[in-house]
């Protein structure tokens, strides 16, 4: 029937797409745009009132005709009252339905003819939880129920992917929302600063110590501490955090005194959090008290319906921020993002946005303003690192270390995470080149 349809569509001039189930059908009218759907009412995954109705939640002009091999009064007076501009049954009259259609079309679409809402439903204005895929929606309901708790959180995720947001948000939606939310980088912190860092000092507590410094979990005392890339965590310090976790006392370096300290820890990762434990990188006590309420966090390509909701919010922050215009994407370029892969994820989304509206400016953001490929044209990104011919052991170490660091922009976990080495060993080796450099 699908096919049927697209054909004579095709032949009466019209510019057709078709979609197998309904969330194909969500994608798919999120980035062509269409000014007529063609739905039937029973699909694999969802009802096609279902699809009506999330359609025109995105967009209330959105034509929607209905067809079904088992028409009912009711059935209709349901889909018209719901905003489908007709009902028609099986065996189709392909006569009647090129009237509608060629009447649907003619009418103009009072939305935006670039980018259709600068705003969209589903989105969270307050914590920027943009999107309604399902895998949002499962997301933000997980988001709820941790909220709704005071136990510690583990929030899993690829790199670019929102943690940060997401423990924003669980924070924002719990009652510890009117204090503090302190987030650090374990990974970023030297190791030999940590536990001074993540507990306080007192003053004299080491050199340099000239007076006394309050922690990280003093300073989030009532509030919630983050905790990102956790499995980057000096391992010596994961057993003072536990007791933290057990018990809630702290005591600073260089003091005898303990004090109670009421703070929530959420913490995150993008490794998986067994084979941190399986390579020593992370204790197994530890993991069993973070891992107390998981978050899972989808990769984009895992919601690739909620592409153009984000591409258009990342527009409208780069137009409210410079004072400018902008027409919007086009369709093309719409489609375009849909398709990509996005292994940097949310992050990297932003980032092409915020590009093609500089390269832009008061033009339609089309394909060639998203260089989708742009910074993925090196050797090492399409065919591995390339080591010259007699090259010393010492050398090639250093290659691989400083190309790796290149691609990921010189994020030492990432870095760590891919070679797979400690953030330590990283650490030291760039020290170790410097000097190299130096005697050189």
């Amino acid at each position: 029937m699908r096919e049927v349809l697209q054909a004579r569509l095709s032949e009466w001039g019209f510019d057709v797409r078709t979609a197998s189930t309904a969330r194909a059908a969500r994608m798919i009218a999120s980035s062509f745009d269409p000014h007529v759907v063609v739905s039937d009412l029973v699909m694999p995954d969802d009802t096609g009132m279902g699809l009506l109705e999330s359609l025109r939640a995105n967009d209330p002009e959105r034509r929607v005709v209905m067809i079904t091999a088992y028409g009912t009064i009711n059935t209709a007076v349901q889909a018209i009252k719901a905003g489908a501009i007709d009902f028609m049954t099986k065996p189709l009259d392909y006569v009647a339905l090129r009237r509608l259609l060629d009447e649907a079309c003619a009418k103009p679409v009072t939305r935006h003819p670039v980018v259709p809402n600068l705003h969209p439903p589903h989105a969270d204005a307050e914590t920027g939880m943009l999107g309604h895929s399902v895998a949002m929606t499962r997301l933000r309901q997980n988001i709820e129920a941790a909220a709704m708790s005071d136990a510690p959180v583990l929030i899993v995720g690829e790199s670019g992917t929102g943690k940060e947001l997401v423990a924003r948000t669980v924070h924002e939606r719990s009652r510890r929302r009117g204090r503090r939310f302190v987030p650090v980088n374990a990974s970023a912190i030297p190791e030999t600063l940590a536990e001074a860092e993540l507990f306080g000092f007192e003053r004299g507590a080491f050199t340099g110590a000239s007076e006394a410094h309050a922690g990280l979990l003093e300073q989030a005392h009532r509030g919630t501490l983050f905790l990102d890339e956790i499995t980057e965590m000096p391992v010596a310090l994961q057993p003072k955090l536990l007791r933290v976790l057990e018990d809630g006392i702290v005591r600073r370096v260089g003091s005898r005194a303990e004090m109670v300290c009421d703070v929530r820890i959420v913490a995150a990762t993008n490794r998986s959090p067994a084979q941190a434990v399986a390579s020593g990188r992370l204790r197994h006590d530890l993991l069993y008290r973070l891992d107390v309420l998981r978050i899972d966090v989808p990769p984009l390509s895992a919601r690739r319906e909620d592409i153009p909701v984000l591409a258009t919010h990342f527009l409208a922050q780069c137009i409210d921020r410079d004072g400018d215009r902008n027409p919007g994407f086009t369709n093309a370029a719409l489609e375009r993002l849909t398709l990509h892969e996005w292994p940097g994820n949310v992050r990297e989304l932003r980032n092409i946005v915020e590009r093609a509206y500089s390269t832009a400016r008061r033009e339609p953001i089309d394909v060639v303003h998203l260089r989708l490929d742009a910074g993925r044209e090196d050797a090492s990104d399409r065919h591995g690192i390339v080591l010259p011919h007699g090259v010393t052991a010492a050398d090639a170490e250093r290659i691989v270390i400083l190309e790796t660091l290149k691609a990921t922009d010189n994020n030492k976990a990432e870095t760590a995470r891919r070679l797979g080495l400690d953030v330590k060993t990283i650490r030291n080796k760039l020290k170790q080149f410097s000097l190299d450099g130096a005697d050189e």
